[in-house]
């Protein structure tokens, strides 16, 4: 399972599918719901909000509006909770981690896809400065750090 904390307009149509599947089924774990993937490492930042309901409502709220920017119809009656969520933080290891994994991914998967993150990437750079990170999921918001303690994936 793969929640990422990248904005979800940088996945390609499998992993936008895949990351709305996936996170429908972790708030069914969030719910108690099903016993499948309990101790999922990628809930742990869930679980610390006030209502970890909600925060995993206002994930799939920013992948159900990509979906809905690219004319997919996914199902929003399926987000149980929707509400007021503070931003969840996401370090910018955790993200530069994401973008190297998600980049692999793509190179082989789609890319198309692939090659059109990087440009994204080196304008943000280009406008922003050199250490720019690739853009958050719109629930989250960019502290500095490391990798996420919660983060099973290898570096490189």
């Amino acid at each position: 399972m793969r929640i990422w904390s990248l904005d979800p307009g940088y996945l390609d149509r499998q992993g936008l599918v895949a990351c709305w599947r996936e996170t429908l089924l972790a708030q069914a774990v969030l719910q108690g719901r099903t016993k499948g993937y309990m101790s999922h490492p990628q809930l742990v930042r869930f679980r610390a909000q006030a209502d970890p309901v909600i925060a995993i409502g206002a994930y799939l709220q920013g992948v159900l509006s990509e979906a809905s920017a690219r004319g997919y119809r996914f199902d929003a009656t399926k987000i149980s909770s929707t509400g007021e969520q503070e931003l969840m933080p996401v370090t910018t290891g955790q993200l530069l981690l994401e973008w190297d994994h998600l980049g692999a991914k793509l190179r082989t998967r789609s890319p198309l896809k692939a090659q059109q993150n990087l440009q994204a990437l080196r304008a943000l750079r280009a406008s922003t400065g050199e250490t720019a990170v690739p853009a958050a999921h719109p629930m989250m918001r960019v502290v500095p750090g490391g990798i996420e303690p919660w983060e099973r994936a290898k570096p490189g």
